[in-house]
């Protein structure tokens, strides 16, 4: 958190929890637009890759380009700092699978359209990654194989390597992906975009007139636009009707601005959408594990039952594509839990990384 700010000032709102960051919203003296400032969270684990090495850089790019997102408000020694979207966010209040309104159907197409109307070489801002998680644009095969690389090394074998143990008592060992890695041989080239890797209900904020306004792009990055669709789809938990009505109006829009880039869209979205749901099953194993760990080293086993289902409901939608010879039950994903707790050592925790 910025210097000499309080959380009980009453002028400053927060904190607002995130997966990365706790957000306070503030009123800069002499304006009347409320600014977003962030602090990482404690024990901070990255899940994603991060592509980009400023989000307000980015967004700054972008104005003119995608509409609904963030305004960019430089003050003093041209600190940037994003506008706070007044509003609610799109999950407030409602089952986790309703179907979008017609008016926020529409404003979805819009920002997939907008995503890749423009030329990724007209982005300027500074990237992160290095040249080799830069595939040539249309190389969709090498660009998830990159999304395949950091999974396997940074979150299984770096960030899981204190839950090895659990991901073996579960079924999840060594190699688990390599049959996802051939099935990418076979993705179809398409031209790149932006991509902004995050598109979920909370990620979406409804303002007092009802428009749909995107935020949270720091997991932005260069590559195949049908990530995007895949991502959305996967963490927003449509019903299966909705699935293929979003799936239709991604196609109609990116399609009416660049054809090249839904090649292959229709085969394609299944082994983008089973990357999802691996990656899945490493986050919520890492999680987890790290929740049934209290502050004092104790075993937190109130949160056992809520998740075991969580990691239970991962493994049946992946288990297939990790190679798992059966689906485990409840009670015996719950066992794995105890029995990792009871030999881990008490300070497992992998390190932080950004």
């Amino acid at each position: 958190m910025e210097a000499g700010l309080s959380a009980a000032d009453p002028s400053i709102e927060g904190p607002l929890k995130g997966h990365h960051h706790d957000t306070y919203v503030v009123a800069p003296p002499g304006s009347r637009t409320r600014v977003k400032l962030r602090e990482p969270r404690k024990g901070l684990l990255w899940f994603d890759r991060r592509c980009f090495a400023s989000e307000e850089e980015l967004l700054r790019t972008l104005h003119g380009r995608v509409t609904r997102i963030p305004e960019i408000i430089e003050i003093d020694r041209g600190m940037l700092l994003q506008g706070f979207i007044e509003g609610r966010t799109l999950g407030h209040g409602v089952l986790p699978s309703k179907a979008l309104s017609t008016r926020h159907r529409a404003q979805l197409g819009c920002l997939f359209a907008e995503l890749t109307s423009f030329d990724i070489r007209d982005i300027d801002a500074q990237r992160l990654c290095d040249g080799a998680d830069r595939p040539p644009d249309g190389d969709s095969c090498g660009f998830l194989n990159r999304l395949l690389h950091f999974t396997e090394q940074r979150v299984y074998r770096e960030h899981g390597a204190p839950y090895r143990s659990l991901f073996d008592d579960l079924g999840v060992r060594e190699g688990a992906l390599d049959g996802l890695a051939r099935r990418a041989e076979s993705l179809t080239a398409r031209s790149f975009s932006l991509v902004h890797g995050d598109l979920h209900r909370r990620n979406f904020i409804v303002d007092a007139a009802g428009d749909l306004w995107t935020i949270d792009w720091e997991l932005a990055m260069i590559g195949d636009p049908l990530y995007d669709l895949a991502t959305h789809l996967h963490l927003m938990r449509y019903s299966a009707k909705e699935a293929v009505r979003i799936g239709r109006l991604w196609q109609r829009s990116v399609e009416e601005r660049r054809p090249e880039c839904v090649k292959g869209w229709d085969t394609d979205l299944e082994v983008l959408l089973a990357y999802k749901r691996a990656q899945s099953v490493y986050t919520d194993v890492i999680r987890a594990a790290l929740a049934l760990r209290g502050p004092d080293g104790e075993p937190n086993l109130r949160q056992l039952p809520r998740l075991s289902w969580r990691i239970r409901a991962a493994l049946g939608a992946a288990h297939r594509t990790l190679g798992l010879t059966r689906e485990p039950a409840v009670h015996e994903v719950a066992a794995a839990c105890v029995r990792w707790l009871r030999t881990a050592p008490p300070a497992a925790a992998p390190s932080r990384s950004a």
